[in-house]
C-alpha cells in the first residue's frame, strides 16, 4: 500500500506489536511518530499517512497528539486517518477517542485480516468531516456513542462540513467545503 503508518505510543510492548502488524499490512513506510514536522515531510513522499495509536492506560493522554494532527495547518496531515487500538471495548475509551476526532477504534482481536479491513474503510470512499472551534474529525452524530449536549452535537453556532475522499495515489481530496452558521432560537 502506498501509504505510511506512523505508530504513536511506546515502541516496546503494544507499540512494537503494532509496528510489526503495520509492516505485515505492507505499508510502504512504518515509522515511530516523531512530530508533525516529520509527518508533513513524509506526506510529500507518500501522499497518505495513517496514525496508528497503541493502547495506553489513559487515552486522554493522547489529546495533545490528536489535536496536533487534527488541527495541523497542512491539509495532508489533518485529514489523515487516526486509529486507536484498544485493549478492551470500554464505552468511555471509545467516546473519548471519538471526541478527539479519531476515525476508528479497533478492539481485540487485532488480527491482520480484521485490521486490514478497517484500514481499507478509510480509503476510496466519501467521508464527512465537521470542524468546530473545538472539534475536527469524522461526522459522529449518528453514533450510539455520540455526544448529547447541544454544543457537542454542533446544534447552533458556526461550523464547517467537509466531504473528503482519501486515496493512496493523491492523498486527500476535498470534494466539498461548506461553512454553516446556524441561527439560534
Amino acid at each position: 500500500m502506498n501509504a505510511t503508518a506512523y505508530i504513536v505510543g511506546p515502541m516496546d510492548g503494544a507499540g512494537a506489536a503494532l509496528m510489526e502488524l503495520a509492516r505485515r499490512l505492507e505499508f510502504v513506510e512504518v515509522l515511530p511518530y516523531a512530530g508533525i514536522a516529520q509527518a508533513e515531510l513524509q506526506a510529500s513522499v507518500t501522499p497518505l499517512c495513517f496514525f496508528l495509536f497503541a493502547p495506553v492506560s489513559d487515552p486522554a493522554s493522547l489529546q495533545g497528539i490528536a489535536d496536533a494532527i487534527r488541527f495541523s495547518p497542512g491539509r495532508r496531515i489533518r485529514f489523515c486517518p487516526l486509529i486507536y487500538f484498544s485493549e478492551s471495548p470500554q464505552r468511555v475509551t471509545i467516546n473519548r477517542c471519538i471526541n478527539m476526532g479519531f476515525d476508528d477504534v479497533i478492539t481485540r482481536p487485532f488480527t491482520e485480516a480484521r485490521v486490514a479491513s478497517r484500514i481499507e474503510r478509510q480509503i476510496g470512499r466519501s467521508l464527512l468531516y465537521y470542524e468546530t472551534a473545538s472539534y475536527f474529525g469524522p461526522d459522529r452524530r449518528d453514533r450510539v456513542t455520540a455526544p448529547t449536549r447541544a454544543a457537542e452535537t454542533r446544534l447552533g453556532g458556526q461550523f464547517r462540513r467537509l466531504e473528503i475522499v482519501r486515496d493512496t495515489t493523491h492523498g486527500v481530496n476535498v470534494l466539498r467545503d461548506e461553512p454553516y452558521v446556524q441561527q439560534q432560537g
